[in-house]
């Protein structure tokens, strides 16, 4: 199931899940309601892009990325 835990399955998913929304908006609500929402869609899709742009900017520290982390060291406030 690792394998599937990618940004580009869920991005994917997140075309899938739009096209049944804006298709469902279209065939049940009609043109006005679909309208509202491929504007919706847009200012999503802005967000997107720019959330897709800040992940390769700044990508995250490397230790995150590990399969295991670093046990926690223990401080003077942990009452040790």
């Amino acid at each position: 199931m690792r394998r599937y835990r990618n940004y580009w399955v869920y991005s994917c998913g997140l075309g899938v899940a739009w096209a049944v929304v804006l298709g469902l908006t279209a065939a049940l609500r009609g043109e006005s309601a679909l309208r509202r929402a491929l504007l919706v869609f847009g200012g999503f899709c802005i967000g997107w892009v720019s959330t897709t742009i800040a992940r390769y900017v700044y990508p995250p520290p490397k230790r995150w990325m590990s399969k295991e982390l670093p046990a926690p060291k223990a401080t003077a406030q942990d009452g040790s």
